[in-house]
Protein backbone atom coordinates (compact mmCIF):
# COMPACT_ATOMS: atom_id res chain seq x y z
CA UNK A 1 0.00 0.00 0.00
CA UNK A 2 2.92 2.38 0.66
CA UNK A 3 3.80 2.72 -3.04
CA UNK A 4 0.21 2.80 -4.19
CA UNK A 5 -1.03 6.17 -5.43
CA UNK A 6 -4.08 7.49 -3.62
CA UNK A 7 -5.96 7.64 -6.90
CA UNK A 8 -5.50 6.10 -10.33
CA UNK A 9 -4.40 9.11 -12.38
CA UNK A 10 -4.07 9.05 -16.16
CA UNK A 11 -0.31 9.51 -15.75
CA UNK A 12 -0.29 6.49 -13.44
CA UNK A 13 -2.28 4.48 -16.00
CA UNK A 14 0.11 5.38 -18.84
CA UNK A 15 3.19 4.43 -16.84
CA UNK A 16 1.66 1.12 -15.69
CA UNK A 17 0.29 0.24 -19.14
CA UNK A 18 2.98 1.55 -21.51
CA UNK A 19 5.92 1.96 -19.14
CA UNK A 20 6.42 5.62 -20.00
CA UNK A 21 5.03 9.11 -19.68
CA UNK A 22 2.67 10.14 -22.46
CA UNK A 23 1.43 13.67 -23.16
CA UNK A 24 -1.72 14.86 -24.90
CA UNK A 25 -1.64 17.44 -27.69
CA UNK A 26 -4.93 19.32 -28.13
CA UNK A 27 -6.22 19.76 -31.66
CA UNK A 28 -8.99 21.74 -33.34
CA UNK A 29 -10.72 19.61 -35.95
CA UNK A 30 -12.75 22.50 -37.36
CA UNK A 31 -16.04 21.33 -35.85
CA UNK A 32 -19.08 23.09 -34.48
CA UNK A 33 -21.81 21.61 -32.28
CA UNK A 34 -25.50 20.75 -32.82
CA UNK A 35 -26.14 22.80 -29.70
CA UNK A 36 -24.72 25.87 -31.46
CA UNK A 37 -25.44 25.57 -35.18
CA UNK A 38 -29.23 25.61 -34.77
CA UNK A 39 -29.81 21.86 -35.06
CA UNK A 40 -30.75 21.71 -31.37
CA UNK A 41 -30.04 25.26 -30.23
CA UNK A 42 -27.93 28.28 -31.12
CA UNK A 43 -27.02 29.04 -27.52
CA UNK A 44 -24.77 26.11 -26.56
CA UNK A 45 -24.25 24.90 -23.01
CA UNK A 46 -24.25 27.90 -20.69
CA UNK A 47 -20.67 27.30 -19.51
CA UNK A 48 -19.05 26.67 -22.90
CA UNK A 49 -16.45 29.20 -24.04
CA UNK A 50 -16.26 30.85 -27.44
CA UNK A 51 -13.71 28.23 -28.51
CA UNK A 52 -15.96 25.35 -27.51
CA UNK A 53 -14.07 24.63 -24.27
CA UNK A 54 -10.86 24.14 -26.21
CA UNK A 55 -9.03 27.32 -25.31
CA UNK A 56 -5.63 25.62 -25.37
CA UNK A 57 -6.16 23.63 -28.57
CA UNK A 58 -4.22 24.06 -31.79
CA UNK A 59 -4.89 26.78 -34.35
CA UNK A 60 -8.08 26.27 -36.34
CA UNK A 61 -7.33 26.50 -40.04
CA UNK A 62 -3.98 24.75 -39.83
CA UNK A 63 -3.69 21.13 -40.95
CA UNK A 64 -3.86 18.45 -38.28
CA UNK A 65 -0.17 17.65 -38.81
CA UNK A 66 0.80 21.32 -38.48
CA UNK A 67 -1.26 21.62 -35.29
CA UNK A 68 0.52 18.61 -33.83
CA UNK A 69 3.88 20.18 -34.64
CA UNK A 70 2.68 23.47 -33.14
CA UNK A 71 1.61 21.74 -29.93
CA UNK A 72 4.82 19.68 -29.72
CA UNK A 73 6.84 22.90 -29.80
CA UNK A 74 4.94 24.15 -26.74
CA UNK A 75 6.05 21.13 -24.71
CA UNK A 76 9.47 20.76 -26.34
CA UNK A 77 11.48 21.70 -23.25
CA UNK A 78 9.81 19.31 -20.84
CA UNK A 79 8.95 16.59 -23.39
CA UNK A 80 11.37 16.72 -26.35
CA UNK A 81 10.78 13.10 -27.35
CA UNK A 82 8.25 10.41 -26.57
CA UNK A 83 4.75 9.43 -27.62
CA UNK A 84 1.65 11.63 -27.48
CA UNK A 85 -2.12 11.26 -27.68
CA UNK A 86 -3.79 13.41 -30.35
CA UNK A 87 -6.70 14.96 -28.48
CA UNK A 88 -9.57 16.34 -30.57
CA UNK A 89 -10.83 18.65 -27.87
CA UNK A 90 -13.06 21.60 -28.64
CA UNK A 91 -16.67 21.55 -29.82
CA UNK A 92 -18.11 18.15 -30.93
CA UNK A 93 -15.48 16.01 -32.62
CA UNK A 94 -17.72 13.38 -34.17
CA UNK A 95 -20.18 15.95 -35.56
CA UNK A 96 -19.39 15.70 -39.24
CA UNK A 97 -19.30 13.55 -42.33
CA UNK A 98 -17.76 10.19 -41.54
CA UNK A 99 -15.24 10.46 -44.41
CA UNK A 100 -14.02 13.79 -43.07
CA UNK A 101 -13.67 12.21 -39.64
CA UNK A 102 -11.72 9.33 -41.14
CA UNK A 103 -9.40 11.78 -42.92
CA UNK A 104 -8.47 13.86 -39.87
CA UNK A 105 -8.29 10.96 -37.41
CA UNK A 106 -5.89 9.03 -39.64
CA UNK A 107 -3.91 12.16 -40.43
CA UNK A 108 -3.29 12.52 -36.71
CA UNK A 109 -2.40 8.84 -36.36
CA UNK A 110 0.10 9.09 -39.22
CA UNK A 111 2.32 11.45 -37.20
CA UNK A 112 5.36 9.50 -35.96
CA UNK A 113 4.94 10.60 -32.34
CA UNK A 114 1.18 9.97 -32.10
CA UNK A 115 0.33 6.65 -30.46
CA UNK A 116 -3.43 7.08 -30.13
CA UNK A 117 -6.48 9.32 -30.17
CA UNK A 118 -8.77 10.95 -27.64
CA UNK A 119 -12.02 12.28 -29.11
CA UNK A 120 -14.31 14.60 -27.17
CA UNK A 121 -17.94 14.56 -28.27
CA UNK A 122 -21.59 14.54 -27.29
CA UNK A 123 -23.49 11.28 -26.70
CA UNK A 124 -26.04 12.31 -29.35
CA UNK A 125 -23.35 12.49 -32.06
CA UNK A 126 -22.39 8.82 -32.24
CA UNK A 127 -24.35 7.46 -35.18
CA UNK A 128 -23.76 3.86 -36.23
CA UNK A 129 -21.37 4.68 -39.10
CA UNK A 130 -19.26 6.76 -36.69
CA UNK A 131 -19.22 3.94 -34.16
CA UNK A 132 -18.03 1.63 -36.96
CA UNK A 133 -15.17 4.03 -37.76
CA UNK A 134 -14.20 4.27 -34.09
CA UNK A 135 -14.34 0.47 -33.86
CA UNK A 136 -12.01 0.19 -36.86
CA UNK A 137 -9.52 2.60 -35.26
CA UNK A 138 -9.83 1.00 -31.84
CA UNK A 139 -8.83 -2.39 -33.23
CA UNK A 140 -5.51 -0.97 -34.48
CA UNK A 141 -4.71 1.98 -32.19
CA UNK A 142 -5.12 3.22 -28.64
CA UNK A 143 -8.38 5.18 -28.40
CA UNK A 144 -10.79 6.71 -25.97
CA UNK A 145 -13.95 8.79 -26.48
CA UNK A 146 -15.01 11.56 -24.08
CA UNK A 147 -18.68 12.17 -23.32
CA UNK A 148 -19.87 15.45 -21.84
CA UNK A 149 -22.46 14.19 -19.39
CA UNK A 150 -21.82 16.82 -16.66
CA UNK A 151 -24.79 15.73 -14.48
CA UNK A 152 -27.50 13.07 -14.21
CA UNK A 153 -29.89 15.62 -12.70
CA UNK A 154 -32.31 16.19 -15.60
CA UNK A 155 -33.54 19.53 -14.22
CA UNK A 156 -29.99 20.86 -13.98
CA UNK A 157 -29.32 19.51 -17.49
CA UNK A 158 -32.17 21.72 -18.76
CA UNK A 159 -30.79 24.76 -16.92
CA UNK A 160 -27.36 24.31 -18.50
CA UNK A 161 -29.00 23.77 -21.93
CA UNK A 162 -27.38 20.38 -22.48
CA UNK A 163 -30.09 19.51 -25.02
CA UNK A 164 -30.16 15.75 -24.60
CA UNK A 165 -31.78 13.44 -22.01
CA UNK A 166 -29.92 11.00 -19.79
CA UNK A 167 -31.22 8.11 -21.91
CA UNK A 168 -29.05 9.37 -24.80
CA UNK A 169 -25.91 9.02 -22.67
CA UNK A 170 -26.99 5.50 -21.70
CA UNK A 171 -27.52 4.54 -25.37
CA UNK A 172 -24.12 5.95 -26.33
CA UNK A 173 -22.37 4.00 -23.57
CA UNK A 174 -24.08 0.80 -24.68
CA UNK A 175 -22.85 1.33 -28.26
CA UNK A 176 -19.29 2.02 -27.10
CA UNK A 177 -19.30 -0.91 -24.66
CA UNK A 178 -20.53 -3.27 -27.38
CA UNK A 179 -17.36 -2.45 -29.38
CA UNK A 180 -15.03 -2.39 -26.34
CA UNK A 181 -14.27 1.28 -26.98
CA UNK A 182 -13.02 3.05 -23.87
CA UNK A 183 -14.93 6.16 -22.86
CA UNK A 184 -14.41 8.94 -20.35
CA UNK A 185 -17.28 10.79 -18.65
CA UNK A 186 -17.11 14.51 -17.88
CA UNK A 187 -18.61 15.65 -14.57
CA UNK A 188 -18.96 19.27 -13.42
CA UNK A 189 -19.12 20.22 -9.76
CA UNK A 190 -21.00 23.41 -8.89
CA UNK A 191 -23.68 23.59 -11.60
CA UNK A 192 -26.63 25.94 -11.04
CA UNK A 193 -29.26 24.46 -8.70
CA UNK A 194 -27.47 21.13 -8.34
CA UNK A 195 -28.06 19.08 -5.20
CA UNK A 196 -25.22 18.32 -2.79
CA UNK A 197 -24.73 14.73 -3.97
CA UNK A 198 -25.37 15.28 -7.70
CA UNK A 199 -21.67 15.09 -8.67
CA UNK A 200 -21.16 11.93 -6.58
CA UNK A 201 -24.30 10.30 -7.99
CA UNK A 202 -23.25 11.25 -11.52
CA UNK A 203 -19.85 9.60 -11.02
CA UNK A 204 -21.40 6.43 -9.59
CA UNK A 205 -23.91 6.31 -12.44
CA UNK A 206 -21.15 6.65 -15.03
CA UNK A 207 -19.32 3.72 -13.46
CA UNK A 208 -22.48 1.61 -13.66
CA UNK A 209 -22.60 2.50 -17.37
CA UNK A 210 -19.07 1.17 -17.83
CA UNK A 211 -17.02 4.34 -17.99
CA UNK A 212 -13.28 3.72 -18.27
CA UNK A 213 -12.36 7.12 -16.89
CA UNK A 214 -13.77 10.32 -15.45
CA UNK A 215 -12.90 13.98 -15.82
CA UNK A 216 -13.93 16.10 -12.87
CA UNK A 217 -14.26 19.82 -13.54
CA UNK A 218 -15.24 22.72 -11.36
CA UNK A 219 -17.68 25.17 -12.88
CA UNK A 220 -15.84 28.12 -14.40
CA UNK A 221 -17.56 31.43 -15.04
CA UNK A 222 -16.06 32.47 -18.38
CA UNK A 223 -16.46 35.81 -20.13
CA UNK A 224 -18.99 35.95 -22.97
CA UNK A 225 -20.89 32.83 -21.87
CA UNK A 226 -24.51 32.65 -20.80
CA UNK A 227 -23.23 31.57 -17.40
CA UNK A 228 -21.75 35.04 -17.01
CA UNK A 229 -25.32 36.38 -17.03
CA UNK A 230 -26.24 33.99 -14.19
CA UNK A 231 -23.24 35.25 -12.27
CA UNK A 232 -24.02 38.92 -12.85
CA UNK A 233 -27.61 38.35 -11.70
CA UNK A 234 -26.47 36.47 -8.56
CA UNK A 235 -28.27 33.35 -9.77
CA UNK A 236 -25.41 30.97 -9.05
CA UNK A 237 -23.45 29.99 -5.96
CA UNK A 238 -19.70 29.97 -6.52
CA UNK A 239 -17.90 26.97 -5.07
CA UNK A 240 -15.34 27.60 -2.37
CA UNK A 241 -12.15 25.62 -2.75
CA UNK A 242 -12.85 23.67 0.44
CA UNK A 243 -16.28 22.62 -0.86
CA UNK A 244 -14.86 21.52 -4.18
CA UNK A 245 -12.08 19.51 -2.53
CA UNK A 246 -14.56 17.77 -0.23
CA UNK A 247 -16.86 16.75 -3.11
CA UNK A 248 -13.95 15.58 -5.26
CA UNK A 249 -12.55 13.42 -2.47
CA UNK A 250 -16.02 11.91 -1.95
CA UNK A 251 -16.15 10.95 -5.62
CA UNK A 252 -12.70 9.34 -5.48
CA UNK A 253 -13.61 7.43 -2.34
CA UNK A 254 -16.66 5.89 -4.02
CA UNK A 255 -15.26 5.05 -7.45
CA UNK A 256 -13.48 1.78 -8.17
CA UNK A 257 -9.68 2.08 -8.34
CA UNK A 258 -10.00 0.67 -11.87
CA UNK A 259 -11.55 3.93 -13.06
CA UNK A 260 -8.86 6.18 -14.56
CA UNK A 261 -8.95 9.74 -13.20
CA UNK A 262 -8.17 12.02 -16.16
CA UNK A 263 -8.72 15.30 -14.37
CA UNK A 264 -9.44 16.58 -10.87
CA UNK A 265 -9.76 20.27 -11.63
CA UNK A 266 -10.18 22.49 -14.66
CA UNK A 267 -7.62 24.67 -16.38
CA UNK A 268 -8.95 28.21 -16.34
CA UNK A 269 -7.73 30.74 -18.90
CA UNK A 270 -6.73 33.74 -16.79
CA UNK A 271 -7.63 36.09 -19.65
CA UNK A 272 -11.27 35.02 -19.69
CA UNK A 273 -11.94 33.51 -16.24
CA UNK A 274 -14.27 35.57 -14.04
CA UNK A 275 -14.69 33.16 -11.13
CA UNK A 276 -13.61 31.25 -9.06
CA UNK A 277 -10.17 32.83 -9.15
CA UNK A 278 -8.74 30.27 -6.73
CA UNK A 279 -8.96 27.75 -9.59
CA UNK A 280 -6.12 29.52 -11.41
CA UNK A 281 -3.68 27.96 -8.95
CA UNK A 282 -4.12 24.43 -10.25
CA UNK A 283 -1.18 23.07 -8.27
CA UNK A 284 -2.70 24.35 -5.02
CA UNK A 285 -6.06 22.72 -5.81
CA UNK A 286 -4.41 19.37 -6.58
CA UNK A 287 -2.26 19.60 -3.46
CA UNK A 288 -5.36 20.36 -1.39
CA UNK A 289 -7.08 17.24 -2.75
CA UNK A 290 -3.99 15.12 -2.03
CA UNK A 291 -3.78 16.57 1.48
CA UNK A 292 -7.44 15.81 2.19
CA UNK A 293 -7.02 12.24 0.94
CA UNK A 294 -3.98 11.83 3.17
CA UNK A 295 -5.60 13.45 6.23
CA UNK A 296 -8.58 11.11 5.96
CA UNK A 297 -6.37 8.19 4.85
CA UNK A 298 -8.56 7.67 1.81
CA UNK A 299 -7.60 5.76 -1.32
CA UNK A 300 -9.73 5.72 -4.43
CA UNK A 301 -12.31 2.98 -4.06
CA UNK A 302 -12.24 2.72 -0.26
CA UNK A 303 -15.99 3.31 -0.17
CA UNK A 304 -16.70 1.54 -3.44
CA UNK A 305 -19.58 -0.90 -3.64
CA UNK A 306 -19.88 -3.59 -6.26
CA UNK A 307 -22.66 -2.26 -8.46
CA UNK A 308 -25.29 -4.82 -9.38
Amino acid sequence: MENRKRYNSLDNYFKNTFGEKIYKVSLDGGFTCPNRDGTLSTKGCIFCSERGSGDFAGSRGKSINDQIEEQLKLIERKFPTGKVIAYFQNFTNTYGDVEYLRKIYYEALSHPRVMGLAIATRPDCLQDEIIDLLDEINKKHFLWVELGLQTINEEVAKIINRQYPLSTYIEATEKLNSKNIKFVTHIIIGLPHEKEDDPLNTAIFSEKCGTWGVKIHLLHIIKNTRLEEFYNNNEIKIQKKEEYVKKTVKILENLSYNIVIHRLTGDGNKETLISPLWSLNKRDVLNSIEKELKNQNIYQGDGHKSWE
